[in-house]
């Protein structure tokens, strides 16, 4: 019970030092928190194959919607900022610890990536200085149901690579 707490409470530092702090040295807050928690879990190469697996599918997912006008970046540039892609390896250490519980049976991971994911963009965007490229309602319906897909897919990835 102590570790999935712990796993939330570490994640949650480390989405605040990215959103507030954006590229500077807050990040080095959210590597502390990747590295404790690397160091915490007992199969760190399995662990670490789920990191990188969820935070490539997120940036090209990010990128994407960037390059289609959803969010607008205070930075120029084609990828999205370094704090974003920071934010994806952070969701991918919950995915089998303190978010385990929304794995199965499927529905649950959709149903809480339907939420969850505008939600967190939403809260990102205010705090970032983040802009949505349309309306408010529009953007956080088409991200509802890209995270309704979204989530059970970064599910099944920790699930087969996480062993």
């Amino acid at each position: 019970m102590l570790k999935p707490l712990a796993n939330a409470v570490l994640f949650q530092c480390g989405w605040f030092a990215c959103v507030l702090g954006g590229d500077s040295r807050w990040l080095l807050v959210a590597g502390a928190v990747l590295a404790i928690h690397l160091l915490w879990v007992s199969s760190w190469s399995a662990e670490g194959q789920v990191i990188l697996a969820v935070t490539l599918l997120g940036t090209v997912i990010d990128t994407s919607l960037r390059t289609f006008g959803v969010f607008h970046f205070s930075l120029p540039g084609p990828l999205i900022p370094f704090w974003l892609v920071l934010l994806w390896a952070l969701l991918a250490t919950t995915l089998r610890h303190c978010l385990a519980w929304s794995a199965q049976p499927w529905w649950r991971a959709s149903l809480l990536g339907a939420v969850g994911g505008p939600l967190s963009y939403y809260a990102g965007s205010q705090l970032a200085g983040v802009s949505f490229g349309y309306a408010t309602v529009p953007t956080m319906i088409g991200l509802g149901l890209l995270w309704a897909i979204l989530f059970p897919v970064m599910h099944w990835i920790a699930r087969q690579l996480g062993h």
